[in-house]
């Protein structure tokens, strides 16, 4: 690359980032991606920070003695196993980053897999932490049992904790008697998933089961966050399903493929459903058979979506307080509500935690603002989304940023009195969380990384079950290519 072009690309994506504002890309067009190095020194120290204090959410909050973390904080609260699933991620981050020493997520990591591996896993209601393999979604945080009766086992909440296991797999690779035993935790931990087990309608994965209930009549199906679940399950080197299961799960691709705000994409309303799978496996250039269909990879869709986002918040259907160009997002979120408002423009909807989204499968959208949708989508589109972060903690940082960055969401149309779950009302400006969720700081912490340099995308290239499963889906290209997996 000429320096003449370096110095023209830099100019021309200082004022894209300087004036996000006022600029919509065309639906077919890819705009410049600026890099972290590319970026102002105001910038660099707006990611910097935020990366950091959502690295500490995870490393504060967790219990040291058995790895848990809490579904949110701070407050008093069960674990969530997917917040597992992201902090055992963030420890390698936070090596690499030089926030703790590598001895000091040795042992955080240790502690994490020591547990999982030996939590009792038998049927009963209240004596156990997981069965099959699968975990329940919420533990307590001290004796690491099902939280309580109404939390399931969780196939896909499963998932997400073993993304961080196998990442903790991959990414521990020196001989020590303490690295080696990670990876032996790790796999352990893995190969004792009982895929085929949560099967009761094949090839489709169940959403989950409970003792009393049994399996949930709800599958997985449709492009979501259930992405990651297939993948892991068609990797599985003991308990694997067919390769069924993926064409299975795509059936459904025809309904919600179509243009949104301008963009043409795979839609799934609330951006987690992006950011999940995404969190862990790089999809750019590789492509499974719809993909190469629609000529398109995952990660281009969901640059797509992320942009699709912004353009619905600009448009602001729904004539919701704040909303514009740089202040967007829509994801599963706390809120405000549930309650509903009656105001001088009629009765206006508030909801509490609920998957807030907007694409051609559904519209959720009560006002709140969610900045994980965006922080979150930083690799997707980092020319929209620095602008959205550099403004919305110029707005409003005194109120919805501190110790651990941004809090879960907020909602600038919402003044009403009322006994609220969670947060408060600031007068003057709204409902404003006091609260950060362990599934949304994850994505933050993580796709900072990725965007910066690929770190956990390349950490996770290296884990054959990864490679398998993604090659027993069907996709081919890319760094796919680059060697052939362990059989």
């Amino acid at each position: 690359m000429s320096k003449s072009f370096r110095i023209l690309r830099a100019v021309a994506l200082t004022a894209l980032l300087a004036f996000g504002a006022g600029w919509q890309a065309p639906a077919a067009a890819r705009q410049p991606s600026p890099g972290y190095t590319e970026l102002p020194a105001r910038q660099q120290a707006l990611v910097d920070d935020l990366q950091r204090r959502s690295f500490d959410w995870f490393w504060q909050s967790g219990n040291p003695q058995n790895g848990l973390v809490p579904d949110s904080w701070p407050s008093q609260s069960f674990s969530s196993i997917a917040a597992v699933g992201f902090g055992l991620t963030t420890y390698g981050i936070g090596v690499e980053r030089h926030y703790i020493t590598r001895e000091q997520a040795v042992e955080r990591t240790l502690k994490t897999l020591r547990f999982f591996a030996d939590a009792p896993q038998n049927g009963s209601e209240d004596d156990a932490s997981g069965y099959h393999g699968f975990f329940y979604h919420f533990l307590d945080m001290h004796s690491g049992k099902r939280f309580a009766r109404w939390t399931e086992l969780s196939s896909v909440d499963t998932t997400l904790l073993l993304g961080g296991v196998l990442f903790a797999q991959s990414y521990y690779d020196r001989d020590t008697p303490q690295e080696r035993e990670i990876r032996q935790l790790a796999d352990t931990i893995y190969r004792r998933v009982d895929w085929p087990w949560m099967q009761p309608r094949r090839p489709l994965i169940s959403m989950g089961w409970t003792p009393g209930g049994r399996f949930i009549p709800v599958d997985w199906k449709g492009y979501n966050e259930g992405m990651l679940v297939y993948i892991l399950a068609l990797g599985s080197p003991t308990h694997p399903v067919g390769p069924d299961a993926w064409t299975a799960w795509l059936s459904t691709n025809h309904l919600t493929w179509g243009t949104f705000q301008g963009q043409t994409f795979l839609n799934f309303a609330p951006m987690f459903g992006h950011q999940y799978s995404q969190s862990w496996v790089d999809f750019r250039g590789i492509r499974d058979a719809w993909s190469r269909e629609h000529d398109l990879d995952y990660f281009e869709n969901s640059r797509r979506a992320t942009y699709a986002q912004r353009s619905y918040a600009i448009a602001n259907p729904g004539h919701w307080t704040g909303y514009g160009a740089n202040v967007w997002g829509l994801t599963a979120s706390n809120g405000p509500g549930g309650l509903v408002v009656k105001g001088a423009d009629g009765e206006r909807t508030f909801h509490g935690y609920t998957a807030r989204g907007a694409g051609l499968d559904y519209i959720t959208d009560d006002g709140t603002i969610a900045p994980t949708a965006a922080a979150g989508s930083i690799a997707f589109a980092p020319e929209i989304v620095i602008p959205a972060l550099t403004t919305m903690k110029q707005r409003y940082g005194k109120y919805i940023y501190d110790d651990y960055g941004f809090v879960d969401a907020f909602n600038l149309s919402f003044h009403t009195p009322t006994t609220l779950r969670t947060g408060k009302l600031v007068p003057g400006l709204g409902w404003v969380d006091s609260l950060q969720l362990g599934i949304d700081q994850g994505p933050i912490v993580l796709m900072i990384e990725n965007w910066r340099n690929g770190f956990v995308w390349n950490v996770m290239k290296k884990n054959p079950y990864i490679r398998k499963g993604l090659e027993r889906a069907g996709f081919e290209g890319g760094w796919l290519g680059a060697g052939a997996a362990e059989r």
